[in-house]
């Protein structure tokens, strides 16, 4: 520095390829929390919504890519034995029958 001028070094960001998973969750999240909520901004916390799932879902998955049928899902997991359908006109008391 006594010879040359002192110029800042800058650390160039990391692009998308070079962050991990995690951290792009954690930014998502922190985009997410900042982002102010109306309806001009409804489209991007949708759009974040959805990468956000889809890098939970990468980071969640099996790492072989392999096939073998649906797994374990991830947000809903469905549980019981049977479904049951009632149908009907209102007000004939299919809400009584639960």
């Amino acid at each position: 520095c006594a010879v040359t001028p002192c110029l800042p070094t800058y650390r160039s960001a990391p692009g998308p390829a070079a962050m991990s998973l995690v951290a792009k969750i954690e930014d998502i999240e922190s985009e997410i929390a900042r982002t102010q909520i109306n309806k001009q901004t409804m489209a991007h916390l949708c759009s974040l919504r959805a990468k956000l799932a889809k890098y939970k879902r990468e980071l969640v998955a099996d790492p072989k890519g392999g096939g073998g049928g649906p797994g374990e899902g991830f947000d809903v997991r469905a549980t019981g034995d049977a479904r049951v359908g009632f149908v009907g006109f209102p007000s004939v008391g299919k809400s009584t029958l639960l």
